[in-house]
C-alpha cells in the first residue's frame, strides 16, 4: 500500500514542519531530522520518530524529503559520511523540496545515479500556512517512474501536483522563475503604493479595489494587505532567502543567455534592503523601499509588528 512507504524528512524549519505534519496524519510512518532537535518535539509527540544525523534518516527511508534553507544546507546533509547519499538504499527516492541552484539540482542527479538511488524535484509555492494546511503547489521533476511512485506523498502535500518534465533541475528552475516573478509583483506593489500615497489614495482603498477586480489572485490579495498596512512580521518567507533566489534566477539568466531586466532591478532592492537592516522582516519589505525613495517614511521605522 502506499503509506507503506517509510518516509524521512530533513529540514524542520516553519514549511518543513507542516509537511511531515500532513505526511504523518496521513499514515506514513515519519522519522524526521533537524540541525536543532527542540524542533521536532512536536512531531514526535505525534507519533513521528527522530533521527541522529541524515545518515540514520536516510538508512532505513524509501523516500527522504529535504526541506532547506538554501545550497550550502543542502549540501550539508547530503554529501559526507554522514550523509543521505551514504545512508540511502539503492531504488530509494531522495525529493528536494528547497528552492536550490539548477547546478546543484544537476549534481544531486548525477550523484544519486551513481549511488543507484532516484532524485526528484518538488519544489513548492505557498507559504508556510498553506504547508501546514497541505495546500501547497508542487511543480515535480525527475525520472517517471519515481514520481508516480511518491505521488500519493506528495499528495498529501499539495493541493495541485505539476510535472514538469524528467530532468529535476527543470523543476528547480520553475521555482525560481516563479520567486522570480513574485518578486517583481513585490516591487510593482510597492511602486504603487507609494504613487497612490503620494496622490492622496489611502493603500488599504487603493489595494481594495485592485484585489476585487482584475488582481484578484491569492499573491495581490496576500502581498498587498501585508504591503498596504506595513505588516512585515510574522514573516513568511525570509527576507535573505529572497535575495538568494533572485541571485540564483540570475544565475540562471547568465548561463541560458537570457537578459532580465527585472531581476536585475529587484536584485538592488534586496541589496539595499539588508543594508538597512531588513533581515529580520519578510521578503515584502523590499516593497517599503519606494516608500523612502518617495519621502513618505524614513528608514525602518514605522513598519507594523
Amino acid at each position: 500500500m502506499a503509506n507503506d512507504l517509510r518516509i524521512s524528512v530533513i529540514g524542520l524549519g516553519a514549511m518543513g514542519a507542516g509537511i511531515a505534519k500532513n505526511i504523518l496524519a496521513a499514515g506514513f510512518p515519519v522519522t524526521v531530522y533537524n540541525r536543532s532537535p527542540q524542533r521536532a518535539a512536536t512531531l514526535v509527540a505525534a507519533g513521528a520518530k527522530t533521527a541522529a544525523s541524515a545518515l540514520e534518516a536516510a538508512r532505513d527511508a524509501d523516500v527522504v524529503i529535504t526541506m532547506l534553507s538554501d545550497d550550502a544546507a543542502t549540501e550539508a546533509v547530503v554529501f559526507g559520511e554522514q550523509g543521505i547519499l551514504a545512508g540511502l538504499a539503492k531504488g530509494a527516492i531522495h525529493i528536494a523540496m528547497s528552492t536550490i541552484s539548477e547546478a546543484l539540482s544537476a549534481r544531486l542527479t548525477l550523484a544519486h545515479q551513481e549511488a543507484g538511488q532516484y532524485f526528484v524535484a518538488a519544489p513548492v509555492l505557498g507559504r508556510p500556512d498553506a504547508a501546514a494546511a497541505g495546500k501547497l503547489f508542487v511543480a515535480v521533476a525527475g525520472p517517471s517512474a519515481a514520481i508516480e511512485r511518491v505521488r500519493p506523498v506528495l499528495e498529501k502535500i499539495g493541493q495541485r501536483i505539476t510535472v514538469v518534465g524528467e530532468t529535476p533541475a527543470q523543476g528547480h528552475l520553475l521555482k525560481l522563475i516563479a520567486n522570480f516573478m513574485i518578486s517583481s509583483v513585490l516591487e510593482s506593489l510597492g511602486e504603487s503604493t507609494a504613487l497612490a500615497q503620494k496622490g492622496g489614495i489611502a493603500p488599504e482603498a487603493m489595494m481594495d479595489f485592485l484585489t476585487n477586480s482584475i488582481f484578484s489572485a491569492p499573491l495581490y490579495k496576500t502581498y498587498g494587505t501585508i504591503i498596504a498596512k506595513q505588516t512585515f512580521v510574522p514573516v513568511g518567507f525570509a527576507l535573505p532567502l529572497g535575495q538568494k533566489d533572485n541571485r540564483l534566477v540570475l544565475q540562471s539568466a547568465e548561463t541560458h543567455q537570457v537578459p532580465m531586466p527585472f531581476a536585475s532591478v529587484v536584485r538592488d532592492r534586496f541589496l539595499s534592503a539588508r543594508a538597512q537592516g531588513y533581515d529580520d522582516l519578510d521578503w515584502s519589505a523590499i516593497a517599503r523601499l519606494s516608500l523612502t525613495d518617495a519621502g513618505l517614511v524614513s528608514g525602518k521605522e514605522g513598519w507594523k509588528k
